[in-house]
């Protein structure tokens, strides 16, 4: 099983390898993950030059903190094995496979990347986008240890499914979750899928809030404006950190007298709700680091 890791994942930038300028102006945003795209985001004659500006900024680095992924082109692609012998090459945290759809497409993407020598440590980000992926998304999840997070495509799965693109999302939900109980049973990351209408703030909002109730970690965006709304959903609120601070002073109290359980404003608090609160404190203590660490 894959390790969940300990650090924000609120926000994932879309970025495309086209565009030089959005590629430098990446190293100033806030968001806590750079996607650098060489797929839908690159029309097929810019993907070779794409993939050479994507070189160049990895190579320059001036990311900070933020990981940095790159999302290559499908494994059925021209250009799949190429990106993956410059991908394995650079600086880069994790590869972002597109249109995952069995744990075979995993051990293809294994295979090549340590015949193309990539580092140990770099990671598989697998996004879900058809029906057949949602079918296998936990066969993809347990495929390999290297498999570190589930991202949803949802306009490729509702394409797929045939469904209505609905504000509310309801033709996916069923899809929606089932990639996150197949990531929390293998301790992945999983991220919700952009949201497209830049024009609607609030419906943006709603979308990340929506989000964060089914159980996301955070959302991928298309533009750097979605970036504070995101952060601020996914991440803890100053309510949900008081509330964590009372939990644990509550139950701190209650394991001095030999008690197993306690009250907290009526609330029947147990260790399970210890857990969640001092991972609430973890995260936000960690949130605070990566604003010290970018200023």
């Amino acid at each position: 099983m894959a390790k969940l890791v300990d650090r924000p994942r609120r926000s994932a930038m879309y970025t495309p390898g086209a565009n030089v300028r959005a590629l430098e102006k990446g190293r100033e945003v806030p968001a806590d993950i750079l996607i650098l795209d060489l797929e839908d985001g690159v029309s097929p004659e810019s993907k070779r030059s794409a993939r050479e500006n994507i070189l160049r900024v990895l190579d320059e680095g001036g990311y900070g903190a933020r990981e940095i992924g790159v999302r290559i082109n499908g494994v059925n692609s021209e250009w799949y094995e190429e990106d993956v012998e410059a991908i394995a090459g650079s600086s880069a945290n994790m590869i972002v496979f597109p249109k995952v759809e069995m744990a075979e497409n995993i051990e293809n993407l294994v295979n090549l990347m340590e015949k193309k020598n990539a580092p140990s440590e770099m990671g598989i980000w697998c996004m879900i986008e058809t029906a057949r992926g949602v079918l296998n998304a936990n066969m993809i999840a347990a495929a390999h240890e290297k498999v570190e997070a589930l991202l949803i495509g949802s306009a490729d799965l509702t394409k797929d499914l045939r469904a209505q693109h609905l504000k509310n999302r309801m033709p996916l939900i069923t899809s929606i979750q089932l990639c996150i109980l197949a990531a929390r049973a293998n301790g992945l990351t999983i991220l919700d899928s952009p949201f497209f209408d830049l024009t609607d703030d609030e419906g943006f909002l709603d979308s990340c809030r929506q989000g964060r109730e089914m159980g996301f970690d955070g959302k991928t965006l298309l533009h750097p404006k979605t970036i504070d709304g995101a952060n601020k959903i996914f991440g803890p609120s100053d309510q949900e950190i008081a509330w964590a601070g009372k939990i644990k002073a509550a139950h701190d109290a209650a394991v001095a007298e030999g008690k197993g359980v306690t009250l907290v404003d009526g609330q029947l608090i147990e260790a399970l709700h210890v857990e969640e609160a001092q991972r609430l404190v973890r995260m936000a203590n960690l949130i605070k680091q990566m604003d010290r660490n970018s200023d």
